[in-house]
């Protein structure tokens, strides 16, 4: 069932997104060689629940940790290690939520660690642009078709193609509610995209 959000909810939901982004931001300055992926997920933690808000992601269905930190071909629910060392021309992708007072923040970006390769740099920013694509698409009337297609289309147009095994979700006072948000689709298919809906697009492309 899609859960339609009062404005006072999404003021929460806004507050939550805010210190969900300002952790990935922390997080993703963490990135350099030689830190580990646990070094990294510690400095989301920290930002988390000094704003007296709690880490979505630790403790549900057992994750063990506050974000989920993927290096290069992982792509998605890398577990952070101690043992997993990032080194220049990684390029890693940081998936963290934040919850509070009831309502979730969730955000993910994927940083360069050092002086990427060229193939890497493209990669990023044509992921990074699908997401804004499937963002302009996604305004009241129209449909989730509208979205996954509008991701499909920019990351095929540049010869990547979209994971179809995951896909984005709805969000709101669990992290994962109706819709299904997947990165491909039909333009005018679907669930209507109405006020007050909250979901998380969530691109994520491979080379090939």
């Amino acid at each position: 069932m899609i859960v339609l959000k009062t404005e006072r909810e999404l003021k929460i939901m806004r507050d939550a997104g805010r210190v969900a982004a300002t952790a990935l931001k922390l997080a993703g300055a963490a990135v350099e060689p030689g830190v580990s992926t646990w070094e990294i997920d510690r400095v989301a933690r920290r930002y988390i629940e000094g704003q007296g808000a709690k880490p979505t992601f630790l403790g549900y269905g057992g994750y063990p940790a506050t974000a989920c930190v993927s290096v290069n071909n992982v792509v998605i629910h890398g577990i952070p290690s101690k043992k997993k060392i990032v080194k220049e021309g990684d390029i890693v992708s940081i998936d963290v939520g934040a919850t509070y007072e009831g309502f979730v923040g969730d955000n993910a970006y994927t940083f360069p660690c050092g002086k990427v390769g060229p193939e890497a740099q493209c990669l990023m920013d044509t992921t990074r642009e699908a997401l804004a694509a499937g963002i302009k698409a996604a305004v009241p009337g129209a449909r989730l078709g509208d979205i996954g297609s509008a991701v499909q289309r920019y990351a095929e147009a540049r010869g990547y193609s979209v994971v179809r095994d995951y896909v984005g979700h709805g969000v709101g006072a669990r992290m994962h509610e109706d819709p299904s948000v997947p990165n491909y689709g039909t333009p005018g298919r679907g669930v209507r995209l109405l006020p007050g809906m909250t979901i998380a697009i969530e691109p994520m492309v491979n080379q090939g």
